[in-house]
Parts: structure tokens; sequence; C-alpha cells
């Protein structure tokens, strides 16, 4: 791979960690409506979005999945290939033909592991996806579902 990601989602990860990641990712393309992933599935890889958008969705029972947030351009896709039980908390949708880097998650499980000085950066960098995640997840279930809408304090 030759053109790395450079914005914000993958600008915390130093270069040369980046780049050793980027050593292992092969490019891969979805049409407009392809299920990424599903809730409960085996979270086995993640991905880099090149361009396009994706969805991430969450199922509520008796209603239809609920949009928490859209990713595209240099944003990761997936978090829970690196935590234990490798198992997908959200669905994944293309709402546009996507492009992404794709990787697989026990190769760089592994790279991680036998190198701290890998481990620790991605560990951190997918950390702070998962809190930023998580923070946006909160507000647009407020939104949704709260008694005052907003899940913004004054």
């Amino acid at each position: 791979m030759n053109a790395f990601p450079t914005t914000d989602t993958v600008r915390a990860l130093p270069a040369e960690h980046l780049e050793r990641l980027m050593s292992v990712a092969r490019e891969v393309s979805f049409p407009q409506g392809t299920r990424l992933f599903k809730e409960g599935g085996r979270a086995d890889r993640f991905w880099i979005i090149r361009s396009g958008n994706v969805s991430l969705d969450l199922h509520v029972p008796g209603r239809r999945a609920v949009v928490l947030e859209t990713l595209t351009h240099n944003q990761l896709l997936g978090w829970s290939w690196l935590f234990a039980h490798h198992v997908w908390h959200l669905g994944a949708e293309a709402t546009t033909p996507v492009r992404a880097y794709e990787f697989d998650a026990a190769t760089v499980r592994t790279m991680c592991q036998k190198d701290a000085a890998l481990g620790a950066p991605v560990a951190l960098w997918v950390g702070s996806v998962v809190a930023h995640r998580f923070q946006t997840m909160r507000n647009r279930l407020l939104d949704l579902f709260g008694p005052c809408g907003s899940g913004h304090s004054l």
C-alpha cells in the first residue's frame, strides 16, 4: 500500500505504526446496501474507509435498526475485533459504494501481541475511537428516546 490514510481518525496512530498496519491491509470495495457486519456476529476484521459512507446501527426490538453514526473517509470501521469474545456490538451497512482498506483481525492482534511498541499505540487508537463512538451513541439514543431530547447538557 502506498497511500496512507491521514485524517483525524488515524492521525492518533504514529506514522511508523500506521505503516506497519498498512503492510497487512488489502483493498476492498462494497456496493451500496452491503451489510458489512451485524450485531452478535464474529468480529474477525476491520476497515479504514477510503471513500463512501457506512452507517453504524443498533438493533432495537420491535423497531427498525437505529442509525447511530455515519462513518466516512479515513475513519476506522470496527473495534470489536480487538476485545475478548470478538463479537460485533453494532451493525454496519454501506449507504453508498465504499472503498476501504481491510485488515485481518487475528493478524493484527498477533502483530500487537508480539510487539508492545505497536500494540500499545494501536490499543490507544482503537480505545479513543470506542470512547468517541459511545459518546456519539449516547447522544443519539437520548435524542431518539430521552424524555427531553438531546444528550447534551446545558
